[in-house]
């Protein structure tokens, strides 16, 4: 079945325990995590599943941590409903818009959700990002490039992953946007997508770090995750018992 309707179909259909249901949860709970939310994957399920949370112990619990976590269900939701369109700057823009809308930093003029970026920043501590009044011009310019290859292939998924983080567009989030850019592309043309596990996020962060001089690392991150995923839909994708 072709991966995208099925996750549609579930989805529709509000079908719990299926593959989009599972795809939720292990996408939310990873691309958070690397980011540094201190949900566990249990906390998000139940996130997902009661709209509620079993606290862990006496760590305290972000409520940032929380609104992102239901903010990446709904955008994974949106994803999945634009998987089809050409990728475009409103659809970057309204993936972070969902992602940030209620969280504090909403409360800031300045971080402009749903919006570029309006301060500069950075990757960590070394790599310089595109400056706010060049970032426009160059998503233009890179959505531009990609949307004129006649095929899609996961090398050219990563490279744009590579070159969107590179840009860096936004305040904050660029990861987890970046993320889902490139579930959707995959989705597009029929590729199995990447899920990023975050035990795997400081070979993944060399892989960003370290591409153009060396884009295995980054390639392989990739392919590894989609290895993983691959074998999530297998399972969910056995043939039904005969009634």
């Amino acid at each position: 079945m072709n991966l995208l309707a099925q996750l549609l179909e579930e989805k529709n259909a509000h079908r719990k325990g299926g593959l989009y249901h599972q795809t939720q949860i292990l996408f939310a709970y990873n691309s958070n995590r690397i980011e540094g939310s201190r949900l566990t994957h249990e906390q998000t399920r139940f996130i997902y599943e009661t709209n509620t949370f079993l606290p862990d112990g006496d760590t305290p619990i972000r409520t940032d941590d929380v609104i992102e976590t239901i903010n990446h269900f709904q955008a994974f939701d949106y994803m999945l409903e634009v998987a089809g369109q050409p990728l475009s700057e409103a659809i970057v823009k309204e993936l972070h818009r969902l992602l940030k809308r209620g969280t504090s930093d909403e409360r800031d003029p300045r971080f402009r959700v749903g919006d570029y970026k309006a301060l500069p920043n950075m990757i960590g501590e070394t790599v310089y990002t595109a400056a706010p009044k060049e970032v426009s011009a160059q998503m233009q310019e890179l959505l531009r490039a990609y949307q004129t290859k006649t095929s899609v292939k996961e090398r050219d998924v990563i490279d744009f992953h590579y070159h969107f983080e590179k840009i860096h567009p936004f305040q904050d989030g660029n990861g987890r946007v970046g993320r889902l850019i490139m579930f959707k592309e995959c989705l597009a043309h029929g590729l199995v997508p990447f899920v990023i596990d975050s035990d795997h996020k400081l070979f993944y962060y060399r892989g960003l770090r370290e591409y153009p001089q060396e884009p295995g690392y980054l390639v392989d991150a990739c392919l590894s995750a989609q290895d993983n995923y691959r074998q999530l839909i297998a399972y969910f994708q056995q043939p039904p018992l005969e009634p």
